[in-house]
């Protein structure tokens, strides 16, 4: 019927003969699939994130012996989410009222000044410890809803690295890496 394609193998016309020797049809039989994970164990899962919310979705695997995209399928349908930690600088009290007086004096200053705010350098810093103090990376907390979980932490502690980049209105200053005790203006390293 069909010179153009290859001769159909002797093990095809065997295997379809014999499936319709054993079902009446040719058929693919129904398949199974992935078992279905049984109430008890998705009751142990959650009860293992309500005891521990702080545990990983590998622990829970290793602890009840189930597979981890099946612990990570139970959270996603109770709709739990795995929350970080939100680092924090510790506040005294008097930090308020200077942070009140700083926005006013920087309101005067761009009012007698309208080119202000131009001359401002803006720069942010990364805190890097070195002896992995809170690694936000590997730190959750699993719930329903987000518990906004803070850890206030001191920012003078010895043996970390703090990064620092700088950015004005007209130019972008970067950032500096070293690993040098005392650093150029960019980078400072405590240890």
């Amino acid at each position: 019927m069909h010179p153009d394609r290859e001769p159909v193998s002797q093990s095809t016309v065997s295997r379809i003969e014999r499936k319709y020797r054993e079902l009446g049809h040719v058929r693919d039989a129904p398949r199974q699939g992935r078992p279905k994970i049984n109430e008890n164990v998705q009751q142990d899962v959650i009860l293992s994130a309500l005891e521990n919310p702080h545990c990983t979705v590998r622990q829970v695997s290793r602890d009840l012996n189930i597979g981890k995209s099946s612990v990570s399928n139970i959270f996603k349908k109770v709709k739990y989410h795995p929350y970080r930690v939100r680092l924090i600088h510790e506040l005294a009290e008097d930090d308020f009222d200077r942070r009140t007086e700083f926005c006013e004096y920087m309101m005067d200053h761009n009012n007698q000044n309208n080119g202000f705010i131009a001359n401002i350098l803006f720069s942010d810093e990364a805190t890097f410890f070195l002896n992995g103090h809170v690694n936000r990376q590997n730190t959750r907390y699993w719930s329903q809803e987000n518990p906004h979980w803070m850890q206030e932490y001191h920012t003078q502690h010895p043996q970390k690295v703090n990064v620092w980049a700088v950015y004005t209105q007209s130019v972008k200053a970067g950032t500096h890496f070293s690993d040098e005790i005392q650093c150029v203006v960019m980078c400072r390293v405590m240890l």
